[in-house]
């Protein structure tokens, strides 16, 4: 195994920036620029699929382990490693970078500071979901935030600025309220080698390491609170989901798929890796357990509804991922083993099935020059592969029996469902019926736009090219080979995951106000 692979994985995208940065201005110099883009984010999948064969399975703990003396005087450390719950993150956004700088080769405006950005923001995601300390985790989710800012902004649509700050402001006021979080976890945490202060996350998911505020339950629930809300505006969930929809569409092609397929994965997984082990009794308590599992259902019914009144079709995928990620949260809240598994499946599956449909949007809208889905009629004619690929997108997305999405949304519904920890069957039954809303805007935009009668205006339209089947074609395997034999993604999860579900639905109530 290569030494200290995590950190390749998360600087190669940083040496390649510096590398492009280096190259001469000119139009001539736009091909080898993509080219160096796609070496560079070729090698972290490279690095990824080293990874995935060396991960042991048996263990929960953490793996490929780096800490190392940062701001030694306020025990700042850089430390990282992953365990279940962080290397499917770590494939998908590995995967993802790559097959995005494809989807990023008809960019022709500023192109060497495009691929700067999304190289930059390829690293904080990376740091993200290999990070230990939360010092350092807040640094790279805040690195994130400035490349995205830029991407959307620059190289948007129509409306790019109003999207890029909406975007900008609702993240960060997420972030200022994890910052005072993390401020209040610093100071009451003691560090059990040192007895100091510290931002090591282990270290904090251990309560016997808790002292001062952190003995207070009301604090725990506020920290919760803020926690939640700086998570849950990233899922987004409602009611913290405006910016999502204007920055889905306005954002250009490869940075949609970026968003819905990894952005939006990092609040759930902030949850799980900082709010749930942390403050597992907060978890708990069951006026805020409940009101998860509300947020979550309006989130599938209402993402489901919204979507459904669309014509634009990104919108439309847009609104559809916040349904998904509604399962994702309500698989979670139920605290089985099955539903948290299911959860952090669906985050994978999601990531790729909506990248599917995103990249699919790209391609009908660079030949059409818009998205208006009644606007088409009968491409099945003129675009019979595109037409095949998008009835895979589709059937994956409302979560067909044998492809990927339909293992992790039964597993998070079946987990929720025999919860013994809180009784989610109402929940789960509202939830379910959401899952045919879903079939019904999926199967009318097919029939909207593929089937009938052939729009003329559409007679001559290109049919999908070869690169943009090089972005999709390892997509479509996936959602099809996880969809029949979801093991090899299962055995990565279950370890770690067995063990949160069962720290946090035994943690004993931290001091009153619960049982």
């Amino acid at each position: 195994m290569i030494p200290n692979i995590l950190s390749w994985m998360i600087f190669l995208p940083v040496i390649g920036a510096a590398v492009i940065l280096a190259i001469p201005r000119g139009e001539k110099q736009h091909t080898l620029i993509r080219w160096l883009a796609a070496a560079f984010t070729g090698g972290q999948v490279l690095l990824a699929i080293l990874l995935f064969m060396g991960f042991d399975r048996t263990t929960s703990s953490m793996q490929f382990v780096e800490q190392a003396a940062w701001i030694q005087s306020y025990n700042i450390w850089y430390f990282i490693g992953v365990d279940g719950l962080s290397i499917s993150m770590v494939l998908l956004t590995a995967l993802l970078s790559f097959l995005c700088i494809f989807a990023s080769w008809g960019i022709d405006k500023a192109v060497k500071g495009y691929f700067v950005m999304f190289l930059l923001l390829d690293a904080g995601m990376m740091g993200v979901f290999c990070a230990l300390d939360f010092f350092l985790f807040y640094i790279f989710w805040e690195v994130m935030l400035l490349p995205m800012y830029f991407l959307i902004g620059i190289w948007g649509g129509p409306r790019r600025e109003y999207a890029a700050i909406k975007f900008f402001l609702y993240t960060l006021a997420g972030s200022v309220l994890m910052l005072v979080a993390m401020l209040v976890f610093y100071f009451n945490v003691k560090d059990p080698v040192t007895g100091g202060h510290t931002f090591n996350i282990l270290a904090m998911m251990d309560q016997a390491n808790h002292t001062g505020l952190l003995r207070d339950f009301d604090v725990r629930l506020l920290l919760y609170a803020a926690l939640f809300i700086g998570f849950a505006i990233k899922v987004p969930a409602v009611p913290f989901h405006t910016w999502l929809p204007d920055a889905h569409v306005e954002a250009p092609t490869a940075i949609s798929v970026i968003l819905a397929g990894v952005l939006l994965k990092m609040g759930t997984y902030g949850m799980l890796r900082i709010s749930f082990p942390i403050l597992p009794d907060a978890v708990k308590y069951p006026p805020f357990a409940y009101g998860f599992a509300t947020i979550a259902v309006i989130s599938i019914v209402y993402g489901a509804l919204c979507a459904m009144s669309q014509k634009d079709l990104k919108k439309l995928v847009a609104y559809s991922s916040i349904g998904h990620m509604g399962v994702v949260m309500l698989g979670m809240i139920g605290l089985t083993p099955l539903g948290i598994n299911g959860a952090v499946l669906q985050m994978f599956n999601h990531g790729t099935v909506t990248a599917m449909l995103f990249l699919l949007v790209g391609v009908i809208y660079d030949r059409a020059h818009h998205r208006d889905i009644d606007g088409f009629g009968g491409l099945a004619q003129t675009m019979p592969v595109y037409t095949g690929i998008v009835t895979v997108a589709f059937f994956a997305n409302l979560g067909l029996p044998g492809l990927s999405s339909f293992i992790s949304e039964a597993f998070s519904f079946l987990g929720a469902f025999s919860s013994t920890t809180f009784n989610l069957r109402v929940y789960t039954i509202i939830s379910v019926l959401g899952i045919v809303f879903v079939a019904g805007y999926m199967l009318w935009t097919l029939q909207r736009m593929f089937l009938g009668k052939l729009n003329p205006k559409y007679a001559d339209l290109p049919e999908i090219n070869r690169r943009e089947l090089f972005t999709l074609v390892p997509l479509v395997v996936i959602v099809i080979f996880l969809g029949i034999y979801p093991a090899p993604m299962l055995e990565l999860l279950e370890v770690s995951l067995n063990s949160l579900a069962t720290t946090v639905r035994e943690a004993a109530p931290m001091l009153m106000g619960m049982n």
